[in-house]
């Protein structure tokens, strides 16, 4: 008997604009959300992921400590106490990713992970920051993840997190693949140019090394007054299954729920087919971290 789970994905552009208050945008943001948590019951959805830093803007071309409001303490914050009650209603796993903050002026890009019980079962902090032109300036707001590489069991699936910068390094999709993680998502804020050919390349290719799915989701549309500098969001988010094959994909730049059927049966043939995980050499591997 094969083991299947309908995953689901949403990508959305901003609602309001960015001269408003992180409280105001947040509830624009999450209002915009419920129907799609609610269409994704209906559609039989059992993991539901939304895009990095969902409730807000991409905020970091901007250097504005106004955004710093836009932070909330997991899990006793509003957006992941709502969000586990949706996940309870709708017995439904839901991957939340949002800005934390731990202590006054700590903050975090983190993904809340909650189980089908509306049960909190950890987080994981985004672990690789970039700080790089034309305008990504995460040091400014974030702190590097520090919990590792947690992989959460929840009631459908081993579950791993990786956000959107992540998705370069390819030793964190090993590392949570050798935890346990049969399902991977990527929430993201990626915009069109220099590394747009990649969004296709990376997370099928590291799909394909670690012999898991990932479900890689982008926001859409510009976000004034940085779009000019930045680009355009372009959602395209996908699943991609162990083989590295792209099973299902949304729309270039449109607010959408994309739902799509995981057989989780294949890890264990492609694994036993590809045996990567046999034939690897970690006792040749030291002088890799000594750089």
């Amino acid at each position: 008997m094969t083991k299947k789970v309908t995953c689901g994905l949403i990508q959305m552009g901003l609602k309001g604009d960015c001269s408003m208050s992180p409280e105001k945008i947040r509830d624009l943001m999450l209002e915009a959300h419920l129907p799609y948590i609610d269409e994704a019951a209906k559609k039989g959805v059992q993991v539901l992921c939304f895009q990095e830093v969902f409730t807000q803007p991409y905020f970091c071309p901007s250097k504005d400590p106004k955004w710093y409001a836009a932070a909330e303490q997991i899990p006793d914050g509003y957006t992941v106490r709502l969000m586990q009650e949706y996940a309870k209603k709708h017995n439904m796993v839901i991957i939340v990713p949002i800005y934390e903050e731990t202590i006054k002026g700590v903050y975090y890009n983190t993904a809340a992970v909650i189980d089908a019980d509306g049960t909190f079962l950890g987080k994981y902090r985004k672990t690789h920051i970039p700080d790089v032109q034309p305008g990504f300036f995460e040091k400014f707001f974030f702190k590097p993840g520090n919990l590792g590489y947690p992989v959460f069991q929840t009631a459908y699936l081993n579950l791993g997190v990786y956000i959107c910068y992540d998705r370069h390094f390819p030793e964190g999709w090993r590392a949570l693949a050798l935890n346990g993680a049969d399902y991977i998502v990527n929430p993201s804020a990626t915009v069109a140019g220099l590394s747009k050919y990649l969004w296709e390349l990376e997370q099928p290719a590291s799909a394909a090394a670690n012999g898991v799915f990932i479900g890689a989701i982008n926001r859409v549309g510009k976000e004034a007054p940085w779009s000019d500098k930045m680009g355009e969001f372009y959602g395209s988010t996908y699943i991609v299954n162990p083989r590295g094959q792209i099973e299902a994909q949304a729309s270039y730049g449109d607010d959408e729920l994309l739902v799509h059927e995981i057989d989780l049966d294949m890890i264990r043939e492609v694994r036993d087919t590809w045996q990567f995980f046999r034939d690897r050499r970690p006792e040749l591997y030291d002088d890799l971290v000594e750089f």
